[in-house]
């Protein structure tokens, strides 16, 4: 199944199951297709599946910063929502909601286990064709923007990318990070302090190599 990037999402190997007697449908809400996967329909969990993977894989790759651990967060979690058919109840939560917070949590956990190598090991490979100077300079804003975003602690990061990137309100980012809003607001506030600092750096140093040839 085609997703964000490029990213194929494995479905699960299945036994023959019995089929339902309603096809799901592409403009079938979240909950009715939940409520269909939990009687075993494998259509309502690929239209689920193709709903929100592009959503998923930005947010763990914006997390982690790495392409193959992003595939394999977002995999692991997709093929969870199918092994906890049946257990969905409606009215308690947004899946939306669920799926971030399962996919932010396995970003952090993975995040926390040590690495044999480097997560951005790969080099990309440059075009040797010059740039103009104004997309020498967006270049360098983008890096420094994801290198100081890199540094920050992991949950004012991720407080960060679900404010900025995902535009969620600091009621849902708490609910995400199964804590207080108020919790949500130091952490946000924290980082936008932290991420000022590290780019006021990084842009001194960028500014001299210009001056300094």
């Amino acid at each position: 199944m085609p997703g964000a990037a490029g990213f194929s999402f494995d479905e699960p190997t299945l036994a023959p199951i019995a089929r339902t007697v309603i096809a799901a449908r592409p403009d079938d809400s979240d909950d009715d297709l939940l409520r269909m996967i939990g009687d075993g329909d494998q259509s309502a969990f690929r239209i689920l599946v193709e709903r929100h993977i592009d959503r998923a894989y930005a947010l763990a790759l914006r997390i982690l910063g790495n392409s193959a651990d992003a595939d394999d967060v977002v995999q692991d979690t997709m093929l969870k929502v199918w092994a906890l058919r049946g257990a969905w109840e409606s009215g308690r939560a947004k899946f939306s909601t669920w799926l971030y917070r399962v996919v932010t949590n396995r970003c952090l956990d993975l995040r926390r286990q040590p690495r044999t190598e480097e997560m951005e090991t790969a080099s990309e490979v440059m075009d040797e064709r010059p740039d103009p100077l104004s997309t020498i300079h967006r270049h360098e804003v983008s890096d420094l923007l994801r290198g100081a975003m890199a540094r920050l602690p992991d949950h004012q990061r991720v407080a960060l990318i679900l404010s900025y990137f995902e535009d969620m309100s600091n009621g849902e980012i708490a609910e995400v990070l199964d804590t207080t809003v108020a919790a949500v607001e130091s952490l946000l506030k924290r980082g936008r302090q932290h991420l000022r600092k590290k780019l006021s750096r990084s842009a001194r140093d960028i500014r001299e190599s210009f001056t300094n040839d």
